[in-house]
């Protein structure tokens, strides 16, 4: 029996609804009316003779024989782009744009301070951020690169480690300078910002069991940095989200960084693998890894001195006091 022909004029319409499963939902992405999408598809099942979608109410759900074209349309999609990405290599046109997705706390506190280091590098490519805390598919959505915390590996994409999470307590330097020298209790008794299980783990690495009630708790470590640096409370945080204001006295290391036994997780730059051979991809990923680098050594480096107010890697003994040489900016 002869195989139906495919029409292919049809199966934008098509691969949309069926990622979708919802044709409201297609027609936005297509800037097509809800109706144009629906006929498309009728249309497609006519011309191959068998349904691809079962109706359940304004659902579109696929059914076998769709899930299978489906598969075959999206490895075509996958070929075609690659098709357009070395006809564009062999042109001679260098992409000129880059797609990255990114948590909003990192974007806020560590990469836009540092995106104008890019540009002065690199300014013939355009930049556009996403930051937000959703899982974007970065192939469907056509995004070059995301900036994701966890354990990796994802399906389908490569990905590299940026940075461990380490955390640690910040404060603002009036707080802080009540905190240090004093016993670890006199911590565990502050006001302090963040989720009460992170900071149990924490002061159980530290040596002290005790259960904590935070006076606040936030879900973007952005809002509970700014929240610290404001005085409201002593913030568990991400190390290299803090960098910045460590570094320049707003804010000020009450004990030493610990990795978190319990969660072994990293920032990752994560990409597809067509993305990776792209010129721009590749320059971005190096100058991530340039900038990660001197905020390390920045914060590993730095030296404390009460008539600068420069700061100095803490060091406190395991259980009983915080001791740091790294403290406050001399009173002005």
């Amino acid at each position: 029996m002869r195989s139906p022909r495919l029409p292919l004029q049809y199966l934008a319409a098509f691969r949309a609804a069926a990622l979708h499963q919802n044709l409201r939902a297609a027609s936005e992405e297509l800037n097509l009316t809800h109706s144009a999408v629906s006929q498309q598809i009728r249309a497609l099942e006519t011309q191959l003779g068998f349904d691809v979608f079962d109706r359940q109410g304004r659902r579109v759900v696929l059914n076998a024989a769709g899930a299978a074209l489906l598969r075959g349309v999206e490895r075509a999609y996958q070929e075609l782009d690659q098709g357009l990405r070395a006809a564009t290599a062999a042109h001679g046109i260098e992409q000129r744009s880059l797609r990255v997705t990114v948590l909003p706390s990192f974007a806020q506190r560590w990469l836009l301070p540092r995106l104008g280091r890019w540009h002065a590098r690199h300014p013939e490519v355009t930049i556009e951020i996403e930051a937000t805390a959703r899982l974007v598919d970065l192939e469907r959505e056509k995004f070059d690169l995301a900036l994701r915390q966890g354990l990796g590996p994802w399906p389908g994409l490569e990905s590299e480690p940026l940075f461990d999470l380490s955390m640690l307590p910040v404060a603002s330097p009036a707080l802080a300078h009540q905190l240090i020298g004093q016993p670890l209790e006199a911590l565990a008794q502050a006001p302090l910002l963040g989720d009460a299980s992170q900071w149990e783990d924490w002061f159980a690495q530290a040596g002290l069991r005790r259960q904590v009630l935070p006076v606040a708790i936030f879900n973007d470590f952005g809002i509970l940095l700014q929240a610290a640096e404001q005085g409201m409370g002593v913030g568990l945080t991400r190390e290299l989200l803090a960098a910045d204001a460590l570094l320049d006295g707003r804010l000020v290391r009450v004990a030493p960084r610990q990795a978190m036994l319990k969660e072994p997780q990293r920032y990752h730059i994560v990409y597809t693998p067509q993305s990776r051979e792209e010129p721009a991809v590749r320059a971005f990923v190096q100058w991530l890894h340039e900038e990660t680098a001197q905020s390390r050594a920045a914060l590993d480096g730095a030296t404390t001195c009460l008539s600068t107010g420069r700061m100095s890697a803490a060091t406190m003994p395991r259980g009983d006091a915080i001791t740091s040489s790294e403290t406050a900016p001399a009173d002005r």
